[in-house]
């Protein structure tokens, strides 16, 4: 992960915003005081919260997590996709 200091990154804003889109790359930007944060773009947030919504009821982490397992174990069905 990069990082960048608040005072560089305020002195290049456009380009740091850029490149944390354009290489779906989060950036720390840290701070004197030590609180530092982050930038990353609208999308990787958006993946990021929906990857936690799915974790979050323990029976759907369950769920997803044997569904892995299956896959990795090569226990998979075809199926068709059928218009409803």
């Amino acid at each position: 992960m990069r990082h960048v200091s608040y005072s560089a990154a305020r002195a290049n804003l456009a380009s740091t915003m850029d490149e944390v889109v354009n290489d779906r790359m989060p950036t720390i930007i840290t701070r004197q005081n030590g609180n530092n944060c982050i930038l990353m773009s609208y999308d990787e947030f958006t993946s990021l919260e929906e990857t936690a919504r799915l974790y979050r009821p323990p029976a759907n982490t369950k769920h997803l997590l044997r569904s892995l397992e299956q896959i990795n174990n090569g226990q998979l069905q075809e199926r068709d996709l059928q218009d409803e």
